[in-house]
């Protein structure tokens, strides 16, 4: 299966749901990032730690696909 095809397969729902986490997450930590008070140092880490983690679980969760796609060859047929 190409990646292309892997992007636009269908999304199982749990990985659905891991992916729209992941997405909070992003957006959580983009917000205490950029905020416009000073925030204490370990705060702003652990938002730097939610976005990479919630960037990880996004990719990886949208690259799986349903089980019906998964039994076809390498060659695609």
């Amino acid at each position: 299966m190409k990646l292309v095809e892997r992007i636009n397969a269908p999304t199982p729902k749990f990985f659905k749901i891991l992916r729209s986490i992941g997405l909070a997450l992003l957006a959580i930590s983009g917000t205490i990032v950029a905020a416009p008070i000073v925030l204490p140092v370990t705060v702003v880490t652990v938002a730097g730690y939610m976005a990479v983690a919630g960037g990880v679980i996004s990719a990886v969760s949208q690259m799986t696909v349903a089980e019906e796609n998964q039994n076809k060859s390498r060659d695609g047929d």
